[in-house]
């Protein structure tokens, strides 16, 4: 999460309000653009978020949509994620810097779903932004390669891609964390095909596209 730095924006984006869910991604298995239908542990599919999906679905997806739809979708990068969840605050997490009750899904957040459960992708309030699920419920996928540290990083909120990547970032923390991972600054990363057991198996992602 260091050093701290300030990164500038500069090209207009958006980001989808929830995560990509189980009903979403199974529309792209049926047209056969998506290879799998990932495993949702039994507790359901439909309006939870998607999990069980590696960097590499991820891509299947976006491709998949961008198709669809006739517009460039593709993952945010780490520093656009960033923004979107911090919605202009400044503490550790939107609502604030104390973990509280009910703002999220994580091992301690104070929800029904806590360390046993997905909910669905718009139990909790939104933040300043509109955006649901930020923070807890399942990691989110970027598009950026792991980096350790900020050392070289852009300051343009551009992903940081690197030609020998096989792991990349994942943000916002989930259901099973405790609540020192449920903020906007954690970071931690994970293979692209998703080979190792870790992260990746609470990963979902959402999408982005710039704007003109």
């Amino acid at each position: 999460e260091k050093p701290e730095r300030t990164v500038s924006i500069r090209r207009p984006f958006a980001i989808g309000r929830r995560e990509v869910t189980f009903a979403e991604w199974d529309q792209c298995a049926d047209a056969g653009a998506c290879k799998e239908r990932p495993d949702d542990h039994g507790w359901g599919r439909g309006n939870r978020p998607v999990i069980n999906v590696s960097w590499d679905d991820t891509k299947l997806f976006v491709a998949w949509l961008s198709q669809k739809t006739g517009q460039p979708y593709r993952l945010p990068s780490e520093a656009e994620w960033e923004y979107a969840a911090r919605a202009g605050t400044t503490t550790a997490r939107w609502w604030g810097s104390a973990i509280g009750t009910g703002n999220a899904n994580c091992n301690g957040c104070g929800s029904r779903w806590d360390d046993s459960d997905l909910s669905t992708v718009d139990k909790f309030r939104p933040n300043p932004f509109g955006l649901y699920g930020m923070l807890g419920n399942a990691w989110q996928w970027t598009a950026d390669c792991w980096h350790k540290s900020y050392v070289g990083a852009s300051a343009n909120g551009s992903a940081w891609m690197e030609k020998d990547c096989n792991k990349y970032v994942l943000r916002g923390g989930s259901w099973d964390n405790v609540p020192i991972f449920i903020r906007s600054a954690t970071r931690t990363g994970s293979l692209a095909d998703g080979g190792e057991f870790d992260y990746s198996s609470l990963a979902t992602f959402r999408v982005a596209r710039d704007l003109p």
